[in-house]
């Protein structure tokens, strides 16, 4: 999926916003969430930064905002696995200096 465009509203195949990009990977493994970053928030057990695992949502909000604007998946190794609006899906590292920033907290999914 790295490369597909963002489209604001897109869910996939081939074109995800960010929480449309989440939405869709996590129904591809029986997880209905619902298409907004905010309210996928709510899903789950919030887990601390230094507890992060593979398959965790990981939340941000943007330029110092107060809320949630912003989901991806945490890969591993500092990184996570998210839809850009300039460069569409793409991994990035947390500790990147406008992610580290405006990073709001984590949720694990339970099923």
């Amino acid at each position: 999926m790295l490369g597909k465009s963002y489209i604001y509203g897109a869910s996939g195949p081939n074109s995800f916003d960010c929480s449309g990009f989440t939405m869709y990977v996590y129904q591809k493994h029986g997880v209905n969430l619902p298409h907004n970053a905010a309210a996928q928030f709510s899903y789950g057990v919030k887990v601390a930064r230094g507890d992060l695992v593979a398959g965790d949502l990981v939340f941000f909000g943007y330029y110092g905002s107060a809320g949630i604007n912003h989901v991806g998946i945490y890969t591993g190794e500092g990184k996570f696995i998210h839809s850009s609006t300039k460069q569409g899906v793409i991994i990035t590292a947390l500790d990147s200096a406008y992610y580290a920033s405006n990073y709001k907290g984590a949720v694990r999914v339970l099923r």
